[in-house]
């Protein structure tokens, strides 16, 4: 009896220590498809620029401790801008989507503790720092805004950083180990 009793045990404790493995490196994939997920919507909106031959942007808005994002056009040549997104001037093409609703126990945030890409510490846990629009523009020659989007899961740290000048993605994971922001 005590043999199957230290049996079970052990198998419950190797059960135990197998869960939490597991469930932390479904975190981590979770996390970094959102992240590639959120690069490849703003890859989607750089080439919706290009062959529109006008600006296409991503709208962020604060919802509940994290943000939602819709893709906006120009309506007149002149850029997205909020005015003009409230006027109808610039419309929408698509409807808003909030990262945590494809991803669950994800969202736009920066760890409290992790110091930002350029090794910034304490600014803040905003994860969308595009300007104070929350705009993400993309315009007709490929250029966009420039800035970093910060991608949180549960036990993951992930950036996308935009390129103003070649409107290009640049993804990066922060190891705790190093204290570092890495290329995946």
């Amino acid at each position: 009896m005590l043999e199957v009793l230290l049996a079970l045990t052990t198998a419950v404790t190797a059960g135990a220590l197998a869960f939490a493995a597991t469930a932390s490196a479904i975190d981590e994939v979770r996390t970094a498809v959102a992240a590639r997920y959120i690069a490849g919507r703003i890859g989607s909106a750089r080439i919706e620029a290009v062959r529109r031959a006008s600006a296409v942007a991503l709208r962020f808005e604060a919802v509940d401790g994290d943000y939602v994002y819709a893709p906006y056009k120009d309506g007149n040549g002149n850029g997205v801008r909020t005015a003009e997104i409230r006027a109808g001037i610039d419309g929408p093409l698509g409807g808003f989507e909030k990262l945590g609703d494809k991803f669950p126990g994800v969202g736009f945030e920066l760890a409290p503790g992790v110091p930002d890409c350029d090794g910034e510490s304490e600014t803040g846990a905003d994860g969308v720092r595009i300007g104070s629009a929350r705009l993400l523009t993309m315009s007709a020659d490929g250029t966009a805004t420039s800035g970093t989007l910060y991608i949180r899961g549960r036990r993951a740290q992930y950036a996308i950083r935009i390129l103003g000048v070649t409107g290009r993605t640049r993804m990066l994971q922060y190891s705790a180990g190093t204290r570092t922001w890495l290329s995946p």
